[in-house]
């Protein structure tokens, strides 16, 4: 794929997100996005290449919450934790309400995309360190629905946000 293509089919995805704002779940007619049909041929390629773009916002946002080394060797279920990936989740879906909807609207129909999001929630609950990588597939899978329907619900106390101290603090304290 040539640097044109690239920018092509970027242009096109950020036209479908736009287009599938208008009725988030709403099948996309590729017919109503120029250059759609040519691009990526089908409806499921193309909402492959929006989770894909989801996956990425996504993983950005949880490199950012993990950023500290200190905060990511913890080796126990902390609140901090399941907070940080919460923070990420609703991060990377502010602004992209759209992405995030049409997204949901299509994976009953996708058995593709259904999977690309069964791995999302495994990688929820596992980052979130509600489950751990050995247990079945499965029970990640509901730890994760279950995480996943907690986060979009929200919650009425305001996010607590990272204190430049603590990190300050852990730096200057002699290591033993």
């Amino acid at each position: 794929m040539s640097w044109t293509d690239f920018y092509r089919r970027r242009e096109i995805l950020e036209a479908a997100i736009r287009h599938a704002g208008r009725a988030p779940g709403e099948p996309l007619t590729l017919e109503e996005i120029p250059g759609a049909a040519e691009a990526f041929g089908s409806e499921e390629n193309l909402l492959l290449a929006m989770q894909y773009k989801w996956s990425q916002l996504l993983g950005g946002h949880l490199r950012a919450e993990f950023a500290d080394p200190a905060d990511a060797a913890a080796d126990t279920v902390d609140s901090d934790q399941v907070d940080a990936v919460s923070r990420a989740w609703r991060r990377a879906q502010s602004g992209n309400e759209a992405l995030r909807a049409v997204l949901d609207g299509a994976q009953e129909r996708y058995p593709a995309l259904a999977r690309q999001y069964e791995g999302e929630l495994r990688m929820l609950a596992i980052t979130a360190g509600l489950a751990e990588p050995g247990e079945p597939a499965e029970e990640i899978t509901k730890v994760g629905h279950t995480f996943d329907a907690l986060v979009r619900a929200g919650d009425a106390r305001p996010a607590r946000r990272r204190s430049p101290m603590g990190h300050l603090m852990r730096l200057l304290a002699p290591s033993a």
